[in-house]
C-alpha cells in the first residue's frame, strides 16, 4: 500500500469531484480523469483503454434536475482500482464498478439534499448584495462534495488492495461469475451509445450509422490497416460532413438568388 498514492488519489478525486458542477466539468470525464489516475497507480496504458471504453458507457448519461445518473467519477476511480491493484480483467472491472458509480449517483443526491438548506442563506446574501456570502455557501458545498468522494477512493482503494487475493481466487474457482461480470462491462459500451443515439439520432441518419458500422467491419478485417480502423473512419465521416456542407451551401445561395459569378 502507498501513502503516495492514497494521497495523490484523494486529492485528484476531489478535484474531479467538484468538477462534475464547477471548474472545467470536462476533467471529470472518464477519458480524461482515467489516465490521470492510471499515472498516479503507475499503468497509464489500463487508464486509456479504461477511459475511453467508460467514457462510451456514460457518454449517453446526463443529469436532469434531481435526476442523478450513475456517477463517472466514482465510477472510473473504482475501474482503475479494481483493473491496475486488484489485477481483475478490464472488462470485469468495468462491470463491478457499476455497484460504485449508482452508489455515488446517492452521494451527489445527498450533498444536494444538505444544500438545499443553505439555499435560503445565499438566497439571503443575494438579496443583500453580499457576494461573500454567496460564494462561502458555494465552498461549503464543494467541500462537502469532494470530501465525500475522496473518503470513498480512499476506501475503494484500500479495499481493492486487500481485496485482491480474494478476486483473484475467484477469478479462478468461480470463472462462470467473472465471465459473465466481464460479459455486462463489455456490453455497457455500447448500452451507454446507444442511450446517445437514442437521443440525437434522426430518421435521415440511419443510413450514415449503417454505412459506418459496415465500414468498420470491413477496414478492420484489412490487417495492413486495421489498427487504423476508428482513425480512418472518422476520416470517411469528415469527408461526408464536408461534402454535406457544400452542397447544403450550394443549395442555399440558388434558393436566395444564385451565385455573384456573373452568370
Amino acid at each position: 500500500m502507498n501513502i503516495i498514492e492514497i494521497v495523490l488519489l484523494a486529492i485528484v478525486t476531489f478535484i474531479f469531484a467538484i468538477d462534475q458542477f464547477s471548474l472545467t466539468e470536462i476533467a471529470y470525464r472518464p477519458i480524461v480523469a482515467c489516465p490521470i489516475i492510471g499515472l498516479i497507480l503507475g499503468d497509464v496504458q489500463t487508464g486509456l483503454v479504461i477511459g475511453g471504453t467508460y467514457e462510451l458507457m456514460m457518454i449517453g448519461n446526463m443529469p436532469v434536475g434531481g435526476a442523478q445518473p450513475p456517477n463517472a467519477v466514482l465510477g472510473s476511480v473504482v475501474a482503475m482500482i479494481f483493473a491496475v491493484k486488484a489485477k481483475m480483467d478490464i472488462n470485469a472491472a468495468l462491470g463491478a464498478c457499476m455497484i460504485f458509480a449508482t452508489f455515488g449517483q446517492y452521494v451527489v443526491t445527498l450533498t444536494f439534499t444538505v444544500m438545499s438548506g443553505l439555499m435560503a442563506k445565499a438566497d439571503k446574501a443575494a438579496e443583500e448584495g453580499n457576494p461573500a456570502g454567496i460564494t462561502q455557501v458555494n465552498v461549503i458545498s464543494c467541500l462537502i462534495l469532494g470530501s465525500l468522494f475522496a473518503v470513498i477512493a480512499v476506501v475503494a482503494y484500500v479495499g481493492g488492495i486487500a481485496l485482491s487475493p480474494a478476486l483473484e481466487s475467484l477469478s479462478k474457482n468461480a470463472s462462470w461469475f467473472m465471465g459473465g461480470l466481464s460479459a455486462a462491462g463489455g456490453m455497457m459500451r455500447f448500452v451507454g451509445f446507444a442511450i446517445l443515439l437514442k437521443i440525437m439520432l434522426a430518421n435521415d441518419m440511419w443510413g450514415y450509422l449503417l454505412a459506418g458500422f459496415v465500414c468498420a467491419l470491413v477496414i478492420g478485417n484489412i490487417d495492413t490497416i486495421s489498427a487504423a480502423t476508428l482513425l480512418l473512419v472518422a476520416f470517411i465521416g469528415v469527408a461526408i460532413a464536408l461534402n454535406d456542407f457544400r452542397v447544403n451551401g450550394m443549395k442555399k445561395k440558388i434558393e436566395e438568388g444564385g451565385f455573384s459569378d456573373g452568370i
